[in-house]
């Protein structure tokens, strides 16, 4: 399993105890601490996810589970997983919890580098209505860029105002 933004291993708590290694990263010192100790076996970070995922940082493990949960902009953190050196599972599963729709009900859609792309196809004014579409062709685009084919995808919006994201996707290698 890898885990980026690990946080205080609430999530891990709830739902990963029975896993007995994995990689998890965390750029806050005292959470990395709480994650440390409370997996011993793990490969625990403390830095950015998405510069160590880029250098290839726990690469030693093959996960079969990614579990992003930034809050924000999960992105950068997707792409630097998918097109990072490391060993890639035959079938990989992957959750997100993703926070961009916040910036997008402002209008502010325009000034996030990861949806320039999206800005020019459906305009500033049509990303909120439109992301959980936009999520799904981000997402097919890393997963084929790194060899693997969408079997299963599941997406909705949640929070305050439907500006939270979740979504999930089970990819299986095509080459």
């Amino acid at each position: 399993m890898l885990e980026a933004y690990g946080g205080y291993g609430r999530l891990w708590a709830a739902c990963y105890t029975q896993v007995e290694e994995g990689i998890v990263f965390e750029k806050d010192r005292a959470k990395a601490e709480v994650l440390a100790r409370q997996r011993p076996a793990w490969a625990v970070y403390e830095g950015d996810c998405v510069e160590a995922l880029g250098a290839g940082v726990g690469r030693h493990l093959l996960a079969n589970l990614y579990d992003l949960d930034p809050w924000g902009d999960p992105w950068p953190a997707l792409e630097a997983a998918f097109s990072g050196e490391r060993p890639r599972p035959g079938r990989l599963c992957v959750a997100v919890t993703d926070g961009l729709r916040g910036k997008l009900v402002t209008g502010s859609g325009w000034a996030c580098r990861s949806l320039v792309w999206a800005v020019q196809q459906y305009g500033n004014a049509a990303l909120f209505a439109n992301y959980r579409k936009i999520c799904l062709e981000m997402f097919g685009r890393l997963a084929e860029a790194a060899g693997y084919g969408l079997v299963k995808w599941t997406s909705y919006y949640c929070g305050h105002s439907q500006q939270m994201t979740h979504y999930g996707a089970v990819l299986k290698k095509t080459s």
